[in-house]
């Protein structure tokens, strides 16, 4: 049997196999509201046949978006436009979804991916942005506002109004955003965070506002499933490492997080990443060794004995595409007939099944 194709309990959440979509920025959203593209879009992955579908980085503040085109959670008119995707999902799909809520602190502020990305000045449409201390993500980018007491309550609170929103718009999950480079991550690097209070400095300070943010988290939604994205190391010497990061995991274990979404890098343009394929799946192998927390590994997972080596290793407990499914949304019905498994299908979609795979699809009935 394959283990790739087995469930899994995810928190309270049981999850159907082990293949996981993780967020995929859309810039396709209208002041922060969720548009027709968003329905097209997690229409067809949730008839992908995957275990989990983790909406986009949603911002928690207009100010925390990465562009202005960013998903958001700020408003119930966020929730409602939200709302009408999840609505026509659910219709035809019993894929759970989670969501990942996140800020972007000093790399907010950005235009469209494919219009270079670039952080935009005031006079170009752009915010100020916040870190923990005043220190730009490129020399080029203005500098962002270091964060007082009085802000970081607001974001904070802001993470609380978002995860409670979610909860009511029946969210399977939610996903604090902890990395790439992104406010989170910010806090936790030596190399972004220079603050002298007791959130920075020391290893103990500089987990204190992630950690706080995850309590606040935790303890607005104690009935779902939550867990944590973090980048494993900076890729950067002198910089947050995978250390660190296993030493963030036992205290976020501590904390009932229910699982921990290893990537990397995004913190510092002196990162060196030797990219290839699983190139950051030892990251969530040596944190779930050192841990025992359930983790999710990413980075050019692209082929089904790949991913179901991943399992059967011991490497990670689930494994996420992100690329590889936009260019293949079906990617887990073409792993299920690789490896001898059966995947979740529409029913309008059973006929479709190849003459040699007739036992292929589980029909997905709502």
């Amino acid at each position: 049997m394959s283990q790739l194709f087995t469930p899994y309990l995810l928190g309270k959440l049981r999850l159907p196999n082990r293949i996981v979509i993780p967020p995929m920025c859309q810039y396709s959203a209208v002041d922060g509201n969720a548009t027709d593209w968003h329905m097209m879009h997690y229409g067809m992955l949730s008839h992908s046949g995957s275990g989990l579908l983790i909406i986009e980085a949603t911002a928690v503040l207009p100010e925390g978006r990465i562009s202005f085109a960013d998903l958001g959670l700020w408003s119930d008119a966020n929730a409602d436009a939200l709302k009408h995707v999840l609505d026509a999902v659910r219709k035809y799909s019993s894929m759970p979804v989670a969501i990942q809520l996140a800020h972007a602190g000093r790399k907010a502020s950005c235009d469209l991916a494919w219009q270079g990305g670039k952080q935009l000045g005031m006079q170009a449409g752009g915010w100020e942005t916040v870190a923990p201390s005043a220190r730009p993500f490129l020399e080029s980018d203005h500098a962002p506002h270091a964060l007082d007491d009085a802000g970081m309550r607001r974001i904070g609170q802001a993470w609380v109004s978002a995860a409670l929103r979610a909860q009511r718009l029946g969210l399977d999950a939610i996903e604090v955003h902890a990395a790439h480079g992104y406010l989170l991550h910010q806090f936790l690097s030596p190399l972004s965070n220079m603050r002298t209070d007791e959130y920075g400095g020391s290893l103990e300070n500089r987990m204190r506002f992630p950690l706080a943010i995850f309590d606040a988290v935790r303890a607005a939604v104690p009935e779902m499933t939550v867990g944590i994205r973090i980048s494993a190391t900076d890729w950067v010497e002198g910089g947050w490492d995978i250390e660190q990061s296993v030493a963030f995991a036992h205290e976020l274990k501590q904390r009932a997080c229910d699982y921990i979404h290893v990537s990397s890098g995004g913190l510092s343009p002196a990162q060196k990443i030797v990219v290839g394929p699983g190139y950051q799946v030892q990251l969530a192998e040596y944190i779930r060794d050192k841990t025992a927390m359930p983790t999710i590994a990413v980075g050019l997972i692209t082929e089904p004995e790949q991913a179901e080596a991943i399992i059967v290793d011991g490497q990670a407990d689930m494994v996420a595409l992100a690329r590889g499914m936009l260019y293949d949304p079906r990617w887990p019905w073409h792993a299920a007939a690789t490896l001898g498994a059966k995947v979740s299908a529409p029913p309008q979609y059973l006929r479709c099944q190849p003459s040699g795979l007739r036992q292929l699809f589980e029909p997905d009935i709502k």
